[in-house]
């Protein structure tokens, strides 16, 4: 008779501590809510072959401000972050590098 009601009520502790960690689960869990790490990144892929406007947004600058110190700035800043030595993106590193040159040569021609 003992048997039946101690099962019972150890299977109500389980239940009980399974409700308080799925609910501490939830409280802890981190929301999906970033906007605004993700309002400032450019959605999609790179174009077969680099243009202004895509060199722009690579290096994060506004087309109608490129000149030498922005870009070598801009270059700077981003190759810390992404350099291959570093732990970064060789596929990164390179397009970082493609935008700085291919941006260079339009400021060199103006």
């Amino acid at each position: 008779m003992a048997t039946p009601f101690l099962i019972g009520l150890g299977t109500a502790a389980i239940a009980t501590a399974g409700r308080f960690v799925m609910k501490a689960a939830q409280k802890y869990k981190p929301s999906g809510n970033i906007k605004s790490v993700s309002a400032k990144y450019y959605k999609g892929g790179f174009d077969s072959e680099i243009n202004k406007r895509e060199a722009a947004l690579i290096l994060g600058l506004k087309e109608t401000r490129i000149n030498k110190t922005n870009i070598r700035e801009a270059h700077r800043r981003l190759i810390l972050l992404n350099h291959p030595d570093r732990g970064g993106s060789p596929y990164l590193a390179s397009k970082i590098n493609e935008a700085k040159y291919f941006l260079g040569k339009i400021v060199r021609t103006y």
